[in-house]
């Protein structure tokens, strides 16, 4: 296993991670979800991922029960949550969503109380928030880890401008900025991780602990000739996921890159990962897998980089033809 600096924090993550949404308490169960972080801690990841929308709360819960079982040491694997969005779904109250002082202290100790753990190393505001101030949010920000129940803060799917301006915020008041950010990469998105942020490496750092990196598994090839029974897609309340990932152009370039994945003798998802993990602005890519088989395969990613040399990132480029331009 790799191990990657976050940002410019001396944390150490590995290159691989892994998560649970959709998957926790929604396609697998206490003993597949044990099975599965035993085989990724094991192989060397330190990386879990979660928030308290997925699965309103039961996904935290479960990622919980299962730590206390595995009675790892708590200095060895980073833990995370992400608040936003809320638990509650429909019947979310005023206060109970959004990026305001009351709701990040209230989703952080929820947090603690689901998984059983006495801080977070990583709590991230899972969306902006357009009607609270920025300044609100950094302030609360560093105020949980002052409390000692955060390590370190970022943002998920937040603008270069955005995250900019809690660095101007942060530096201004003599506060904690965001030390990392969780967008969605993969040969499809490329947006955000190759030109949105391409400037903030640079000035001040930033992590990136990337979800996605399979699309959904569409880079997988398995939705090739259609949905599966049980694929993440034929989810009941994923209609939208489908129709977002499930697009006919895609497909017809996951096909060629299935070709070039057999002839470098690799499967589609390892090749798909590689490429995302060959960029040196990637701390780390979260894997999603339900079945051994998957994560086992996925961690063959780490072999794979090395058949990504010049020609062949150069044959990939020319099939997705999607490469973001950097103004």
């Amino acid at each position: 296993m790799e191990y990657r600096n976050l940002g410019r924090s001396g944390l150490q993550l590995s290159v691989l991670s892994f998560g649970s949404w959709v998957s926790f308490s929604k396609q697998i169960n206490d003993k597949v979800a044990d099975e599965l972080m035993g085989i990724a801690y094991d192989n060397g990841i330190n990386f879990f991922d979660n928030a308290e929308v997925y699965a309103l709360g039961e996904s935290e819960k479960m990622m919980g029960r299962i730590l206390k079982k595995k009675k790892w040491d708590r200095t060895s694997f980073v833990l995370s949550s992400k608040a936003y969005f809320g638990w509650r779904g429909k019947e979310n109250k005023p206060n109970q969503t959004g990026n305001s002082r009351k709701h990040l202290t209230e989703a952080c100790n929820e947090a603690l109380l689901r998984m059983q753990v006495d801080y977070l190393d990583l709590f991230y505001c899972h969306r902006a928030d357009k009607t609270t101030p920025i300044l609100e949010t950094v302030q609360t920000m560093n105020t949980l880890i002052q409390q000692g129940k955060i390590l370190y803060w970022g943002t998920s799917e937040w603008t270069g401008v955005e995250i900019m301006e809690a660095h101007r915020c942060a530096e201004k008041y003599s506060l904690i900025g965001p030390t990392m950010e969780q967008p969605q990469y993969n040969l499809f998105e490329r947006n955000k991780v190759e030109a949105d942020y391409s400037e903030i490496y640079k000035n001040v750092g930033l992590g990136t602990t990337i979800w996605s990196p399979l699309s959904s598994g569409l880079l997988t090839g398995k939705y090739n000739d259609g949905v599966p029974k049980n694929s993440r897609l034929s989810l009941t309340g994923f209609e939208w996921l489908k129709d977002r990932v499930l697009q006919e152009d895609r497909i017809k370039k996951v096909k060629k890159l299935g070709d070039l994945a057999n002839k470098l003798d690799v499967s589609l998802a390892a090749l798909s990962i590689a490429w995302c993990i060959k960029n040196p602005n990637v701390t780390t890519a979260i894997l999603g897998a339900t079945k051994k088989i998957q994560l086992t395969e996925n961690l063959k990613a780490l072999q794979a980089v090395a058949l990504l040399t010049p020609d062949v990132m150069d044959k990939i480029e020319k099939i997705v033809n999607n490469k973001p331009e950097i103004l």
